[in-house]
């Protein structure tokens, strides 16, 4: 099995200790590529410390996190502009809008939001969007900027029926799936019968929302596979067709040659 873990912060503190055990055990678990999405500027030098460490294994995003956005944010855009310009991204991300802890920098994250979606049309990449308590402000967003030329991953998706209904009304994005889909009462594999397999990828957001039976742990690609295996139950299929149909969606996304 090829698995693509589309979404993992390796980069972090968490793994600066065991980083070459971690990345071991994903290849071992059959991962074969990890996408990195950046969180702010304090985050710059990591990311791309270990995108150059593990080239062709690591494949890293640029962009500024929604929960991130403060006063400073035109200083921050400006500098991470200045790095997706220089470094060789893979999509624009984790960008997006998250209302959840405070809705008081809503407008500044919006417009943070749309200059970063014209990053995306600007270099043609898909984007990575962190939406929290704000699919319907998101949705607006990406039709203010243009639905018809971007393209991308509503990550961690673990919203409503109506939301995915909503998202799934923009035909170039998908939805990333990781560890809230094994926790008991997400109630998200319900949803997700709702949800054609060409529009669904995998990711860990590693080291958060580790999956059962590793909850309370530190996440990390390896346990790519319990978020694969629940996937396939879900689907009623076998966990290679799961991981032939995920990885397939990814490289189409994500723009890596895809043998199918």
């Amino acid at each position: 099995m090829k698995l693509i873990d589309t979404h993992a912060h390796l980069y972090a503190d968490d793994f600066q200790n065991d980083l070459p055990l971690v990345v071991t055990r994903a290849k071992e678990a059959g991962v074969e590529m990890v996408l990195l999405p950046n969180v702010d500027e304090t985050t710059l030098t990591a990311l791309r410390a270990v995108s150059t460490q593990y080239d062709g294994f690591f494949f890293p995003m640029m962009g500024l996190h929604p929960t991130s956005v403060k006063a400073d944010w035109k200083q921050q855009l400006e500098t991470i502009y200045a790095q997706f310009l220089t470094l060789n991204c893979i999509a624009v991300g984790e960008i997006g809008i998250d209302l959840y802890w405070d809705r008081s920098l809503q407008n500044a994250q919006t417009e943070v939001f749309e200059e970063q979606l014209s990053w995306s049309i600007e270099k043609s990449l898909p984007v990575s969007i962190h939406s929290r308590n704000a699919t319907r402000e998101v949705i607006q967003s990406i039709k203010k900027v243009g639905k018809e030329k971007l393209r991308g991953v509503f990550h961690s998706f673990g919203g409503s029926t109506g939301e995915l209904e909503a998202i799934l009304q923009l035909p170039n994005f998908c939805i990333g799936i990781n560890g809230v889909l094994t926790f008991k009462n997400s109630g998200l594999a319900d949803t997700l019968r709702n949800c054609p397999n060409e529009r669904v990828i995998l990711e860990t957001d590693a080291p958060y929302l580790t999956p059962h039976p590793f909850r309370g742990r530190r996440n990390e690609p390896s346990y790519l596979s319990f978020i694969l295996k629940k996937m396939a139950e879900v689907w009623e299929i076998s966990s290679e067709e799961t991981a032939r149909i995920t990885s397939s969606n990814a490289r189409d996304l994500f723009g890596f040659e895809n043998d199918k």
